[in-house]
């Protein structure tokens, strides 16, 4: 298992954020993270990565233990992540904003990269090259010199998740990537989801759009007030009555 979380519980003052979570991502996986706004989701999200403490639990990747590690120690693990509300750098290009991505991994750093030190040049001309090819896959490839601000907002969405990409995570998590896009930038952003998967890339998506989470997930955990009411695969989720009742309150199945 890439990922385990073993558990995982969070107290906001009196109330209940999530309480003895547990479940684990397989290395070029899929799982999506369902359920009603405040189900605790995007608490989950910031718990993983590092800008939230649990006071219960434990998460690990390739069983390291993550919890008491900064965010930008997470993030070296292997670990990065997208955002319900944008958090772009406005004032870089769109290929800037995915370069800035990879210089996570890069050996000089991303202050050393604005100086000449001996084989910056080299590896600047690397990450350009790799992040034009991640602009391309991503169908961003037009936009690279525009400020990233330019973009309409679901280009916007779809940038910020190129950057999150840029660094070569094992695991990306992913918080609503499918918002503000129309039908066709969603039906491509489910394919690019699927595409990554074969190359190995795991993947935990937030997403109130059922038909991306049906399509890409291999399987959906749903929460409700704080605690997993329901685990499987995408066939078992869409029948299953403890969810049908969270997100309908009746006998029907999820679309």
């Amino acid at each position: 298992m890439l990922l385990e979380l073993s558990g995982i519980s969070k107290h906001f003052g009196g109330i209940m954020a999530v309480k003895d979570i547990g479940f684990g991502v397989k290395e070029g996986s899929i799982l999506a993270l369902i359920g009603p706004n405040g189900a605790g989701k995007t608490t989950l999200f910031n718990i993983i990565t590092g800008t939230l403490l649990p006071e219960t639990g434990s998460v690990t990747i390739n069983g390291r233990e993550l919890v008491g590690l900064k965010p930008y120690e997470i993030a070296s693990a292997g670990i990065t992540r997208t955002f319900q509300n944008l958090q772009l750098f406005g004032s870089m290009t769109v290929l800037e904003n995915v370069m800035a991505g990879a210089y996570l991994r890069s050996k000089k750093g991303f202050l050393r990269s604005f100086f000449s030190f001996p084989g910056t040049c080299r590896e600047e001309k690397r990450i350009r090259e790799e992040s034009l090819i991640l602009l391309e896959e991503i169908g961003l490839a037009e936009t690279a010199g525009l400020p990233a601000t330019q973009l309409p907002f679901g280009k916007q969405r779809l940038l910020e998740i190129a950057r999150a990409l840029a660094s070569k995570p094992a695991l990306v998590l992913l918080d609503e990537p499918a918002a503000g896009l129309n039908p066709s930038e969603t039906e491509a952003l489910t394919d690019y989801l699927k595409k990554l998967k074969t190359k190995g890339t795991a993947m935990i998506l937030i997403e109130h759009d059922m038909q991306t989470v049906m399509e890409a997930a291999d399987r959906i955990v749903v929460l409700n007030f704080g605690q997993i009411i329901a685990e499987g695969t995408p066939a078992e989720i869409q029948a299953h009555p403890e969810v049908i009742k969270a997100y309908l309150g009746e006998d029907e199945k999820i679309a």
